[in-house]
């Protein structure tokens, strides 16, 4: 759980000598907006007993934080992102993590995506909510990965880690666009009896994406796993099918209830 403190940005705690960093901390202080920090507070659950318990925010928008992760691309360094990925301000690390997906497509060497590539995996206990997970792990591991051995992939799969496995999923998002489908209809299989609604939604989601490419192995997949999929999951996956047919998998026998 992260740690509470009153709504301003902790440049207290980074290095005196970091001042790319503070100056970084400053553009995002100049678009803190403290009802939109109440409202995030609850759009993420950071609740007591809610999935993201602790969670602080500061109510920067993502447009704004594009725009400063954007003017800093090009200044900052791995360190000055780990700092970023270390605050316990939401934004902070959203931005962070923005800079680095940049940073990632930017890359001209295989070198420097490996680099980046590791870095991100060395960090996932800082990726520790669905948005930062959402716009980061198909843009860099998803890219990384496709054409390489995905064991680390699978390693986060097996994570007791909420958000390690949502990682594992969204990755493949990458995959899927690229018709490759083997690697997220095992975890989807996996995740079947998966405690957490994230994960039901999150491979919902990527079973939805799998039929728009190729509608038979969505039903294919269904026909097998339907009687046991929890109804989260079995909603999303079949959201884009014709009504007739939602409603056939809706109704045709017993579905887990949420």
């Amino acid at each position: 759980m992260l740690r509470k403190k009153s709504k301003s940005l902790p440049s207290k705690k980074v290095p005196k000598s970091n001042h790319l960093f503070n100056e970084l901390l400053a553009e995002l202080n100049g678009y803190v907006n403290p009802s939109k920090a109440n409202f995030y507070q609850n759009f993420f659950k950071s609740g007591p007993g809610e999935y993201a318990e602790g969670d602080q925010f500061l109510g920067v928008t993502v447009p704004d934080q594009r725009k400063v992760a954007k003017r800093f691309v090009d200044r900052v360094t791995l360190e000055e992102i780990e700092l970023a990925l270390q605050s316990e301000w939401h934004e902070v690390r959203l931005t962070g993590l923005f800079i680095l997906v940049s940073k990632f497509q930017k890359s001209k060497t295989e070198d420097e995506r490996k680099k980046i590539a590791e870095f991100y995996l060395n960090h996932t206990e800082y990726i520790n909510n669905w948005d930062l997970v959402d716009t980061t792990a198909p843009h860099i591991l998803g890219e990384y990965f496709e054409k390489r051995d995905k064991k680390p992939l699978y390693k986060l799969a097996q994570s007791k880690d909420l958000w390690e496995n949502r990682i594992a999923v969204l990755s493949c998002f990458t995959f899927i666009r690229r018709y490759q489908f083997d690697d997220i209809l095992y975890f989807c299989e996996l995740y079947l009896n998966h405690p957490h609604d994230l994960i039901h939604k999150a491979t919902g989601w990527m079973l939805r994406e799998i039929g728009k490419k190729d509608t038979k192995i969505l039903i294919d997949f269904l026909e097998e796993h339907q009687h046991k999929m929890p109804r989260t999951m079995l909603r999303y996956a079949i959201e884009k099918l014709p009504e007739k047919q939602r409603k056939y998998w809706l109704t045709r026998t017993s579905v887990p209830k949420e």
